[in-house]
């Protein structure tokens, strides 16, 4: 009787959670399909009383209409740059200092781990007025270097954390039998850790890129002409002066601008899933 009653509890544990799993995604998906939605209705169909999830008369204006109006290609292309740049230096910088932190526990590293957690919880309008002022002596305003080292910075402490945490999971054992065999700690870095991080690295590159696509507040202050403009700020140029929106083209925009993060994010995914599930063969 008291196993059946430790299964039974069980099993309703596990049906509250797919049942939470199930809401989570319909908080997630239910939006997306909504634009997806919009992107395609004709005028009528957005002015009308009772909307429909699927359009009566689809139609591609609303995408001519949001390339006529705005630079989407060079938005995409400036937040491209932007977000690429910005993962590649952030997980370039965080993986040494998280090896340090990971391996070498000293009351230092506890407080730089203590500032990571912390430095999260920073409302951005606290640290956009000195950024702003720095990078204005640096001559660095209105430019995508300037928004690049700004989103570095802001990515870096998470991605230490997570890259730190990744480090710690892998044995030491292995590093300490390549030391045995003559390896200095570059040598054990390179050739020994770096590919166990490997799903690490591309997780936490995955999220610093996420992070600096759909960045807005940063990018709405630093940069001033629209040639270098990012996605997120173009955005807001469907929205009339009285704060009326364009809603047909900025949804079809915004659907372009949601695409790219999703495509990444699904093939990497498998690519995290794949080298975690080969390095348990191996090991």
């Amino acid at each position: 009787m008291k196993r059946t009653g430790t299964m039974g509890t069980r099993r309703t544990a596990r049906a509250g959670q797919y049942l939470a799993l199930l809401c989570y995604l319909a908080f997630l998906v239910l939006p997306f399909l909504w634009l997806m939605s919009t992107a395609f209705k004709p005028p009528r169909e957005l002015a009308t009383l009772d909307p429909r999830w699927i359009p009566d008369h689809p139609t591609l204006d609303n995408f001519r209409q949001a390339f006529d109006e705005q630079p989407l290609l060079q938005a995409a292309a400036n937040s491209l740059i932007a977000a690429v740049c910005a993962a590649v230096i952030a997980v370039a910088l965080a993986t040494p200092m998280a090896y340090v932190m990971a391996r070498h526990r000293s009351p230092l590293s506890r407080a730089a781990t203590g500032w990571v957690v912390v430095s999260q919880a920073f409302p951005l309008v606290l640290v956009i007025i000195p950024l702003f002022l720095i990078l204005k002596n640096l001559r660095l305003i209105d430019s995508l270097a300037g928004l690049v080292a700004v989103y570095v910075v802001w990515a870096l402490p998470f991605a230490l954390w997570m890259l730190t945490g990744y480090v710690r999971a892998v044995p030491r054992e292995l590093e300490e039998a390549a030391a045995v065999d003559g390896a200095g700690k570059a040598r054990i870095l390179v050739s020994v850790t770096a590919p166990l991080l490997a799903p690490g690295i591309v997780a936490t590159a995955l999220f610093a890129f996420i992070t600096s696509w759909n960045e807005f507040f940063f990018a709405l202050v630093l940069l001033k002409s629209p040639e270098k403009q990012t996605m997120p700020v173009i955005l807001t140029h469907f929205i009339g002066a009285e704060g009326v929106a364009d809603l047909g083209p900025l949804a079809a925009a915004a659907l372009l601008a949601t695409i790219p993060s999703l495509v990444l994010f699904a093939v990497l995914q498998r690519r995290i899933t794949g080298g975690v599930l080969a390095g348990a063969v191996k090991h």
